[in-house]
């Protein structure tokens, strides 16, 4: 069974929970925008179902609710922005802001953001970008859950990468992927069903091809891409850990336990102008790519199933199941 609430009922709901627990009210609108967008696309892990954790984060001092992001420009287009242990979205937008308006000098930027929580939809950093007319790249880690080709400890999160880049008379073009072969719900769900999985999902603690979904929650994911999956994710590690000041997914705590220090992880933003890249016919010129694409029968681009979820969602609501309903209700009355 589920509850049916309105986008802006559900927000409200968010704020709420947020609030009680101490978050600041800027803050926990923040958050709750980014948790209810997830919602509305469909990408519920990444929605309401993370409030518990992210509002008893917030209760223990794990995440400082009341945290007020540090910008500091190191070079003209370079900003750094510290995160100060708090939520990932008031950082993100307070960087990704002030990127998008010195882009109108330097034709692009980058955003690097340390000391920071949970991106939660990457690719909702980079279409918000997109819809001012910018281009962005976007890359972040998270605590460790794929190992080292070969290995079997993990060392790397899923670490997702997303881009987007405006179009002509239609809304950006988003991509945005996480680098494991499948989401760890996915194998989550067959844990909790008793279901086996593919043998070429995950490996066990022991670093094994194995069909048993408590083993492979045990072990560690497979990257998708197999050998030069595991390189692109190191190279994520890299630019979104090391060139930040970011801990690296071995060092950063989980995301959803309520007990440890901060995750402390870091993303990096590249912000570009693309007029100033390509020219006037920059945008007329990615156009002639998408309809070759889609002149195959067939084919389709990245993000149309999320951009009609969006668009039911915003007429019709979203459902959220009951026992989450219920929780996040008595957190907001509490």
């Amino acid at each position: 069974m589920s509850v049916s609430l309105t986008l802006d009922e559900a927000r409200a709901l968010a704020v709420a929970v947020l609030e009680k627990a101490g978050t600041s009210p800027a803050n926990a609108r923040a958050v709750a925008d980014a948790l209810v967008e997830a919602e509305a696309d469909g990408i519920a892990s990444h929605g309401l179902s993370r409030l518990p954790a992210y509002a008893d984060q917030v209760a223990s001092g794990k995440v400082d609710g009341a945290a007020v992001p540090v910008l500091t420009w190191t070079a003209s287009a370079a900003l750094r922005v510290d995160a100060a242990t708090g939520f990932a979205f008031p950082a993100i937008a307070a960087g990704l802001d002030a990127a998008a308006e010195r882009v109108a000098e330097t034709g692009l930027a980058s955003v690097s953001v340390f000391r920071s929580h949970h991106a939660g939809v990457l690719g909702h950093h980079a279409e918000r970008m997109a819809q001012r007319g910018l281009a962005c790249l976007a890359f972040t880690n998270s605590p460790s859950a794929i190992a080292p080709w070969g290995g079997s400890v993990g060392i790397f999160g899923t670490n997702p990468v997303a881009f987007a880049v405006p179009r002509l008379d239609a809304p950006p073009l988003v991509i945005d992927a996480s680098l494991s072969k499948v989401a760890r719900g996915k194998i989550m769900v067959a844990a909790q069903k008793g279901e086996p999985i593919p043998d070429d999902w995950a490996l066990d603690v022991n670093g094994k091809p194995t069909t048993d979904a408590k083993a492979a929650l045990a072990g560690t994911m497979v990257p998708m891409g197999d050998a030069k999956g595991a390189a692109l994710v190191l190279m994520v590690e890299v630019l979104a850990a090391a060139l930040t000041g970011g801990q690296f997914g071995f060092e950063a705590s989980s995301f959803f336990t309520a007990d440890g220090p901060s995750p402390a992880i870091g993303h990096l933003f590249l912000v570009m102008d693309p007029v100033r890249l390509g020219g006037p016919e920059a945008l007329a010129r990615l156009e002639v790519l998408l309809s070759a694409i889609l002149a195959q029968e067939g084919t389709r681009l990245p993000g149309d199933r999320r951009l009609g979820l969006r668009r039911t969602a915003d007429a019709q609501g979203i459902t959220v199941p009951d026992a989450l309903a219920a929780d996040l209700r008595a957190r907001a009355s509490a």
